[in-house]
């Protein structure tokens, strides 16, 4: 694996660059489609790879390891084979999945003791398993075990989950130069950087993780429930130490706005459900705004669903069918607003790119945050 910062905006800390993986390169920034339990809620991979067409997407490790099991997959040939991806995969390490689970586990040094939300069942993740089960999944790019602190929370929490996360990540380091691959390409681990939002923890944890010379960086605990303003702060303060020749991944972020500002602050990398978990509920994200598709004004405008037409459904269907499918209960309905926000995602980061290149991405972004805040 190998990263090429190709330009730096001059008016802020926008990146564009490239990761060439054996599975393709990816051109950052880059936003990645969730896919949980190794599918992007209701897309074909036909649809992600000819309509939306991102360069990597994201599986998660808890899911996968419960169902079907990391033995199902291995034995189907790795994750790309099993789900018919041949693109970059990134799978979460199941460390913001046992946070999720906050009633169900217990955090101990050695590792987390969770009960499966499927049937109950017990079941135990170290930092050395959780390197295990993603080497058998088989995604490019692997993420270390952490602890994921909860928003808000003081700073002694802060700083024990923190340091835990840095004892973490070296054993996870440690079974990951243990581990042989066991497919034809290789694995690459991210660390991840905790602190919640205290400065001092963030500084120390981005220069804890800097110094682990990995090939790419994580920023976790973040968009967590915090404000905006605060997970920028962090943000910053982290992007200003970590080393520049590496990629930096933003875990979970965002709105549309949250993407444009962390890009501006250096981050290359994102994942989020709220494209997809807001189309199943009748968002639309829109270059002008956002849009409730199952609201009354949409009943009777027969206009296309964007008139941008990111993708073949923003022509193919008007906001008036759209609204009636959600209105029946139809899951087409779903379907086409995930497909149109996953391919807006995509554009607004693939033309944050052209800008950066272009040297114009500040004045830019300005006007598109402005146009993004808008409620249509």
């Amino acid at each position: 694996m190998k990263f090429d910062l190709n330009q730096t905006d001059i008016h802020s800390k926008a990146r564009a660059g490239t990761i060439a993986t054996d599975h393709g390169t990816i051109e950052t920034p880059i936003f990645m489609p969730v896919g949980t339990s190794a599918t992007v809620k209701g897309v074909h991979q036909r649809e992600l790879e000819d309509d939306i067409k991102p360069d990597i997407i994201l599986a998660n490790t808890y899911h996968l390891y419960l169902r079907p099991t990391t033995r199902v997959i291995k034995s189907a040939g790795g994750i790309h084979n099993f789900m018919n991806w041949k693109k970059p995969i990134l799978t979460d390490s199941g460390g913001y999945q046992v946070y999720s689970l906050s009633a169900n586990r217990k955090i101990k040094e050695e590792g987390v003791k969770f009960k499966s939300h499927i049937d109950g069942s017990y079941h135990f993740f170290t930092p050395e398993n959780a390197i295990s089960i993603q080497r058998k999944i088989g995604a490019d790019i692997i993420m270390a075990f952490d602890e994921c602190s909860p928003y808000p929370c003081d700073y002694q929490y802060a700083k024990t989950s923190m340091d835990r996360t840095h004892r973490w990540l070296d054993r996870c380091i440690i079974q990951n130069d243990k581990e042989k691959f066991i497919y034809d390409y290789t694995q690459t681990l991210f660390p991840i950087i905790q602190g919640s939002v205290y400065k001092d923890l963030r500084k120390e944890s981005a220069e804890y993780i800097s110094n682990k010379n990995s090939f790419g960086n994580a920023i976790g605990g973040l968009s967590v429930g915090e404000p905006a303003e605060e997970m920028y702060e962090m943000t910053e303060v982290v992007t200003n130490i970590l080393p520049e020749d590496k990629p930096r991944y933003l875990m979970g972020v965002g709105t549309p706005i949250n993407l444009l500002e962390n890009i501006s602050l250096g981050v290359d990398m994102f994942d989020c459900v709220m494209p997809t978990r807001n189309a199943r509920n009748g968002m639309i994200f829109t270059a002008n705004g956002t849009i409730n598709i199952k609201n009354k004004k949409w009943e009777n405008d027969f206009s296309n669903l964007d008139s941008d037409n990111y993708c073949f459904v923003d022509s193919s269907y008007s906001k008036s069918y759209v609204r009636h499918l959600f209105k029946v209960n139809e899951m087409l309905g779903k379907q086409i607003c995930t497909i149109h926000n996953l391919a807006f995602y995509i554009w607004l980061v693939r033309e944050s790119r052209k800008h950066i290149l272009a040297g114009d991405f500040t004045s830019w972004k300005s006007k598109m945050v402005k146009q993004l805040d808008q409620r249509l």
